[in-house]
């Protein structure tokens, strides 16, 4: 194996041999294993990144999202998590504005899109700071959560979509 001097150093015990990504220059071989893709012909798996088990874990009786448990689940006030969907403090504390259909679509909105992120972030609660904090280059530096406030899940959820199908982010 030759070894290339380190500029500036005379002595060949100062030598060393460089590695270029998992690749010794001077050995020659690859040392990583190439990635290796499976495309199914039906298409992406979608039951377990579409979202909708997250959801369907927050349903009440009724069919509609508890916001309660939403917000004890994400370790967050009633308040934090109306701050979130972008409703206002009293949405979320009035039974009959918890019922709304707004109210409802923003919660589930946000709750298929954390859902959706859980496992390329490592969990839901990662999940939700991604949701809350992360810049999405392809919306102009603008979060997740800015978008659904906006009524833009449905652009969020594409883009998810896109990304999960081997896009570019």
């Amino acid at each position: 194996m030759s070894t290339i001097k380190k500029p500036g150093l005379s002595e060949p015990s100062r030598a060393y041999s460089p590695k270029i990504r998992g690749r010794s220059a001077a050995a020659g071989k690859t040392k990583t294993k190439a990635a290796v893709r499976t495309i199914r012909p039906d298409g992406p798996k979608q039951t377990e990144s579409s979202g909708a088990h997250l959801v369907m874990s927050f349903l009440d009786a009724k069919g509609r999202v508890s916001v309660d448990r939403v917000a004890k689940r994400f370790g967050m006030s009633k308040m934090q998590l109306a701050e979130t969907i972008g409703l206002t403090r009293e949405t979320v504390y009035r039974a009959a504005r918890l019922e709304a259909p707004k109210t409802q679509a923003r919660a589930t909105e946000m709750l298929e899109i954390v859902g959706r992120v859980a496992d390329w972030a490592g969990g839901e609660k990662q999940a939700l700071a991604w949701y809350r904090a992360e810049p999405i280059a392809a919306f102009g530096g603008r979060t997740a959560e800015s978008l659904v406030k906006e009524g833009k899940a449905s652009a969020v959820r594409d883009y998810l979509d896109h990304v999960a199908t081997g896009g570019f982010a």
